[in-house]
């Protein structure tokens, strides 16, 4: 391939060649060009910013200019009120205990905010509730947030845009705006690249988690859960995002297999819950389900392999796939209890995949790894579980 890739660059400088210079010639003066322009690097990364600075200001006067389609009503009395978006946050901020609880090591975890033997969170139902009946910023998110000013800024123009969408919808529901949400699917640009930016500043942020935390990024999941949970935006959304959506969560995924700081857990927990309450949403339940069960059945195959081989595991990976399985059993047994979606409509090939010698598997691991052999056969139950039935 190198010497192909030479033999092109060759005929491209004879053939482009100005009279009177050499061949020579010609490769020195591209050459110094060349050099030119890697010293010139600094001055480029300004051009860069700026050009990123530019970007941004045309996307927020796009969303402005589609709020306005939606609603002109409202973003005239918005303007009127002289409500500013720092008051739209503090609305919707977090209880200032969530915050104290995030400035340990990471390693232990409050008793509001755990699991228990199955997976679930102690609080999960009554956040669930919440999302049904208080406001559309609810108390219901991952208690983490970003710490950076340059972290944060990127989150803070999505974020208001799309609360303003929900409180458009959320007065439209009570009467006291018309609203026009048609408009949504004559500008989908908007709102793929405001999405798309919000899940870019969530990811930046789990990859390297800071404390303590911030009112943003707590506001940041918040908007992002309320949007696919409410029916009428989510119609318009993730039609347009799901690829987005699914690309955000396995990345999250990914996060939790790899991550291997010492006092990673209860990062790890929070990442844990947002795919939770992601994954209550019926359109991406199915596609989390099929992505957590390659991922277990992936790594039960490489423990068996390990295992027969006499091989040693990798201990960080081992203790991370737990809260796959936490995940994966919260929502089986809560599409079990809910019967809205049966197991058997899952994902056919994932879920054959992983029931496919499963009892194998099990019985090679359960001597030296009997939690994680247990974890298995009770994902394997809670797959069947609605069948039995």
């Amino acid at each position: 391939y190198l010497k192909i890739s030479k033999l092109a660059l060759a005929f491209a400088i004879i053939r482009s060649k100005p009279p009177g210079k050499s061949c020579k010639e010609y490769t020195e003066h591209l050459a110094k060009i060349v050099s030119e322009q890697d010293t010139s690097l600094v001055s480029g990364s300004l051009w860069k910013s700026k050009v990123e600075a530019l970007e941004a200001e045309v996307l927020r006067l796009r969303q402005e200019l589609l709020l306005n389609k939606i609603c002109p009503k409202f973003v005239l009395e918005s303007r009127k009120s002289g409500a500013s978006d720092e008051n739209l946050v503090q609305e919707s901020s977090y209880p200032m205990n969530y915050s104290s609880q995030l400035e340990d090591s990471g390693c232990d975890v409050s008793n509001d905010y755990t699991f228990d033997s199955l997976g679930t969170t102690s609080d999960f139902h009554q956040s669930e509730h919440n999302l049904h009946t208080s406001k559309y910023h609810l108390d219901i998110v991952p208690p983490l947030s970003l710490c950076c000013a340059n972290r944060e800024e990127p989150l803070t123009a999505p974020v208001q845009f799309l609360q303003h969408l929900l409180e458009i919808r959320k007065l439209s529901e009570i009467g006291n705006l018309q609203a026009d949400f048609t408009k949504l699917e004559d500008d989908s640009f908007t709102i793929c690249s405001s999405v798309s930016q919000l899940l870019d500043g969530l990811t930046v942020f789990y990859n390297s988690p800071k404390f303590p935390v911030s009112d943003i990024l707590s506001e940041a999941i918040c908007v992002l859960i309320s949007l696919i949970a409410d029916t009428k935006l989510s119609n318009h959304v993730l039609k347009k995002c799901f690829k987005r959506l699914d690309e955000f969560q396995k990345k999250l995924i990914q996060i939790i297999l790899r991550s291997s700081s010492i006092n990673r857990f209860q990062a790890l927990h929070a990442v844990s819950h947002v795919l939770v309450l992601l994954g209550r949403n019926n359109i991406l339940r199915n596609s989390l389900i099929s992505l957590l069960l390659s991922e277990v059945h992936q790594f039960a195959e490489q423990m068996c392999q390990a295992h027969q081989i006499l091989d040693a595991c990798d201990v960080t990976r081992y203790e991370n796939i737990f809260y796959l399985f936490m995940i994966l059993e919260q929502l089986l047994q809560n599409e079990t209890e809910e019967s809205n979606i049966s197991s058997s409509q899952y994902d056919g090939e994932e879920k054959n995949k992983f029931m496919k010698n499963l009892d194998q598997i099990i019985l090679h691991l359960s001597d030296e790894f009997p939690l994680f052999s247990l974890y298995l056969w009770r994902v394997s139950v809670l797959l069947n579980s609605a069948q039995i039935q």
